[in-house]
């Protein structure tokens, strides 16, 4: 096999006559940013509910919160794109849909529910988790302080138990970031689907898949840097030892 390698293929001209291919890859990169901490912020604060609800004492409430994390955890993320983009629209009110699909980012909106919803189901389970690795005596503390339930959730459950999954919290935000390459399948131009626009019209295969390759693992990199200051700027010493939550698994 003879293979031309050329890395300045990177600041060659595109087809559009005024970038570079890498301003190709960087305008990609900031879609898949925009997708990524965007759908993050959805599924956090939804994980956050729904995970909560779970550890609640009302069976029927963890029933249907048990019911949302089998519904999105266990249908494929790009099943779950195809639903949103292609059917979603077509069952809601007429005047609704023809509203979604004139939409001028209609890709990364339904990009952004899709995986929101997703992610919210997987961060539900670690936040329940959470919860339910601290000690029971947490929550009648609380309780014997004259708290109500939601207050003693607020005040004393939430914050010790975000304390303790935040490793997990981070393998999912690097999770996000891999799965928001998934968008491409419904024409969101993201850092997968600009690399492969890259290879097309150049036929430098290893150059573009190494470029972003070297582009995801900076990012994610840097999100774990972040994640490991946030965890050591607000542990309580002597809490929580090492490998206390291990939600993973779940």
């Amino acid at each position: 096999m003879h293979y031309n390698w050329n890395w300045g293929i990177f600041w060659q001209e595109s087809p559009d006559g005024v970038s570079t291919y890498m301003d190709t890859l960087l305008a990609g990169l900031k879609w898949t940013l925009a997708l990524s901490i965007s759908a993050w912020i959805m599924a956090l604060i939804i994980g956050t509910v729904i995970g909560t609800i779970r550890t609640m004492p009302n069976k029927w409430a963890v029933r249907v919160a048990n019911g949302y994390v089998e519904l999105f955890r266990n249908i494929p993320l790009i099943v779950q794109m195809f639903l949103w983009y292609f059917v979603m629209p077509e069952i809601v009110p007429a005047g609704i849909g023809n509203w979604l699909k004139s939409l001028p980012n209609a890709s990364f909106v339904t990009a952004f529910l899709a995986l929101g919803f997703f992610t919210s189901s997987r961060i539900a389970v670690q936040v329940s988790a959470g919860i339910n690795a601290l000690p029971r005596g947490q929550k009648l503390a609380g309780t014997a302080l004259g708290l109500t339930l939601p207050q003693t959730y607020r005040y004393v459950l939430l914050p010790m138990s975000f304390r303790i999954i935040i490793p997990s919290l981070t393998n999912e935000f690097a999770a996000i970031i891999k799965n928001s390459s998934v968008a491409l399948t419904i024409g969101l131009v993201e850092l997968t689907a600009a690399t492969y626009s890259m290879r097309e019209f150049t036929f430098q295969t290893f150059e573009s898949l190494t470029g972003a390759t070297v582009i995801y693992v900076i990012i994610s990199g840097i999100a774990l840097l972040l994640a490991r200051w946030l965890e050591k700027a607000i542990a309580i010493p002597g809490f929580i030892a090492s490998g206390s939550a291990n939600t993973g698994g779940h």
